[in-house]
């Protein structure tokens, strides 16, 4: 693939679906995850650049991509958090990383929030680019949260009501919700050979029911394992980043967010940016997260 010169690709069968991902580097073991509606594409302009100094590996999270589509059932257990963590743990033991280090943006951020929960002797440092924790959204919802985050309440709607209406047009969807979380309100940050990969995977219905399904969870599955873990820490050292021209720095004090959540330091700051960091500010990106993993 000509977004990742020199990457190898790898097709992993895991207990529960199948996890695909592009590897290269020889340093350190570092896994990036992306969020929604994307798949691993979205690093295409920081992992090169990260893996002179560390062994990248990008996944796509299960439901998105090319990796496995699980269907959904009444707990909407199979898109929970704690799923696509376990799954991601699994893919890196499999390609000889027993433990490493993190970087998650978006959806593939709260999977790295649950990774820390649960596999904590796994997870030596981890980054987490612009969101708060799922709990913090939800309590904290009022009209303007409500407004810019709606995607949250209509797809969490039961199946399948938003599978319809985004099945009808998905491409013209796609590209609303890469532009209107930018800071350009446009998608036109996007390289058209990510493009194009975006299209390809998320046109695909089972991926449209699949990432439905990953809201379903945030708003009920994972919410239950995150009130029974209220009182759990994330261990190891954290890294906030986030978009200077985003919802979440205009609702929230990002970082006192993480503190809460954190036991050991926490460190942070804004880009020059939307909600798309490794594609918008791909060169502070890569800057912030190589101080950070080398440290």
């Amino acid at each position: 693939m000509k977004l990742f010169p020199g990457f190898q690709g790898h097709r992993l069968s895991t207990a529960e679906t199948g996890i695909f991902a592009r590897t290269k580097g020889e340093g350190p073991p570092l896994l990036l995850l992306h969020g929604y509606p994307q798949t691993h594409a979205m690093w295409h302009r920081v992992a090169p650049a990260l893996a002179e100094t560390f062994t990248v590996v990008c996944a796509d999270l299960r439901g998105y991509g090319d990796s496995g589509k699980p269907v959904g059932d009444g707990t909407h257990r199979a898109m929970s958090k704690r799923a696509m963590a376990a799954d991601l743990v699994e893919a890196m033991r499999m390609l000889g990383f027993d433990r490493f280090m993190v970087a998650g943006h978006d959806r593939g951020g709260r999977v790295t929030h649950r990774m820390c929960l649960d596999h904590p002797k796994v997870v030596t440092r981890a980054a987490v680019l612009d969101i708060v924790p799922t709990r913090t959204i939800f309590a904290a919802t009022n009209k303007a949260i409500a407004e810019g985050y709606y995607h949250w309440f209509f797809l969490s709607r039961p199946a399948d009501f938003p599978e319809r209406l985004i099945g009808a047009d998905p491409i013209y969807y796609l590209h609303q919700k890469l532009g209107g979380w930018s800071a350009g309100k446009s998608s036109t940050f996007v390289h058209p050979d990510a493009m194009a990969e975006y299209e390809r995977c998320f046109a695909s219905p089972a991926t449209i029911h699949a990432s439905c399904e990953d809201y379903r969870a945030a708003a009920t599955i994972d919410l239950e394992h995150d009130e029974a873990d209220e009182d759990a820490r994330i261990q190891c050292p954290l890294l906030v980043l986030w978009g200077r021209h985003g919802l979440m720095e205009k609702h929230f004090d990002v970082l006192a967010t993480w503190r809460e959540k954190a036991a050991g330091e926490v460190t942070g700051e804004a880009l020059d940016c939307g909600h798309y960091l490794p594609e918008e500010a791909p060169e502070a990106t890569t800057e912030k997260l190589e101080a950070f993993f080398r440290a």
